[in-house]
């Protein structure tokens, strides 16, 4: 049995997808909960039910579509990623890996292939973290790590919390717990991602296959000075919050080098108030992240961050801070069996792969604490990701997903042959 992906559908999906954006011709954002989620929410559960998924979504507003397996009460093979974007990024970044699972979907229908385990084709939000900071969002649900606290205490831009746009959009953020998954409900879980970065491309490879992704610390770094008039109050005489938060800006860089190769972090975030060109900030919040393949470097630095944090009041006059962890996420080994199916049907079927490991975060890595985890990296021009310029040729997107195809009817009980 040969079964192949097919491009023009793929393409059709991605460009679709892009449409819904609240920045149209300067990349795709589409944050969660927003009139744009709605959109593409609603284009995704249509090529769901065209292909006679029994769809449903779940507490944290996961687009899950659901095909039975000939053993009821089996546990399922999920194929899927997320949906919401960051600021400005690309079409590929998230929906490359739920177009993956649509057509997925429409060749088991077409084919009217029977499986032995069902499946669940899913699409996540709020992976990205791009409206409310913390990530990941939709996975950490499935495995409870979403606390009513968290839904209360973070907030966007606008200082809308979580459980408020929420409920506007039409969840009840109080059954949040509802969206857990036992880990005997998953047989695994796959995701194709791009690559986000050089190596595929330079490498001339086809696909990637993730043995590891990594760790990941984030938090949110508040500091309070005194706003005054910029003409009029002296140099030492200010309680500047921008230049004590430029001291922790310029620490975060030079602890990051520091511990070399493996390791980065990054300010990406900084808002200052009152903002305005004559006046001393008296508020400054920003944003830290720091990642790492080994977790005692994540904790040295993120203890070294917090060190230098609390000592601001004790450089700076007037200054006072306040620090809060927004994500933990510990460095992921993915599984091996997987790994063995994906190489092994790469060579079935004439594709060329090599393992990697992740510098960026996946829902993968959060599903391998409930389940066996395969990702996928295709790649990526230029390495670009995160930027409007974010490309993946659709050939090599449609490559991705014939293997994709190929290891999840694997898993599921057919066996795909030339």
């Amino acid at each position: 049995m040969q079964l192949l992906s097919d491009r023009q559908r793929i393409q059709r999906d991605i460009e679709a997808l892009a449409r819904f954006t609240s920045s149209p011709g300067q990349g795709v954002s589409r944050f969660s909960f927003t009139t744009e989620d709605r959109l593409a929410r609603e284009y995704i559960k249509r090529q769901m039910s065209a292909s006679h998924l029994q769809i449903r979504e779940d507490a944290a507003g996961t687009i899950i579509g659901r095909r039975e397996g000939r053993r009821v009460g089996a546990p399922v093979v999920m194929i899927g990623s997320h949906f919401d974007s960051v600021r400005n990024g690309g079409a590929f970044d998230g929906p490359a890996g739920v177009v993956a699972g649509l057509e997925i979907a429409r060749i088991l229908d077409a084919n009217r292939l029977v499986t032995e385990y069902p499946f669940e084709f899913v699409a996540m939000i709020e992976e990205e973290g791009g409206r409310f900071g913390a990530g990941l969002f939709g996975s950490r649900a499935m495995l409870g790590k979403v606390s009513s606290a968290e839904l209360q205490n973070l907030r966007d831009r606008d200082g809308i919390n979580v459980a408020t746009a929420m409920r506007e959009f039409g969840f009840d953020p109080a059954n949040i717990g509802t969206a857990f998954r036992h880990a005997d409900e998953i047989k695994a879980f796959f995701e194709l991602h791009i690559e986000q970065g050089p190596i595929l491309e330079k490498a001339k490879i086809d696909v990637g296959l993730v043995e590891t992704v990594v760790g990941i610390d984030q938090w949110e770094i508040e500091i309070l000075g005194r706003p005054d008039h910029a003409g009029t109050t002296p140099m030492d005489m200010r309680a500047d919050a921008l230049v004590a938060a430029a001291a922790i800006v310029q620490e975060i860089y030079r602890l990051g080098k520091q511990a070399g190769a493996g390791t980065v972090a990054t300010v990406g975030s900084l808002q200052v108030w009152p903002d305005a060109g004559n006046i001393v900030p008296g508020k400054v919040v920003f944003s830290v992240d720091i990642r790492s393949t080994a977790a005692v470097t994540i904790r040295k630095i993120s203890t070294a961050l917090q060190k230098a944090v609390h000592d601001l009041p004790y450089r700076y006059s007037g200054i006072s801070v306040r620090i809060t962890p927004i994500l933990s996420v510990q460095p992921t080994v993915l599984s091996a069996t997987v790994l063995k199916i994906l190489e092994e049907e790469s060579r079935n079927c004439g594709i060329t792969a090599q393992r990697m490991q992740s510098g960026a975060g996946h829902d993968a890595m959060i599903m391998a604490g409930l389940t066996e985890v395969g990702l996928i990296f295709v790649p990526s021009r230029d390495g670009r990701s995160h930027c409007p310029e974010e490309w993946t040729d659709y050939e090599q997107l449609q490559t991705g997903i014939n293997l994709l195809l190929r290891a999840a009817l694997k898993m599921a009980g057919i066996f795909v042959s030339e």
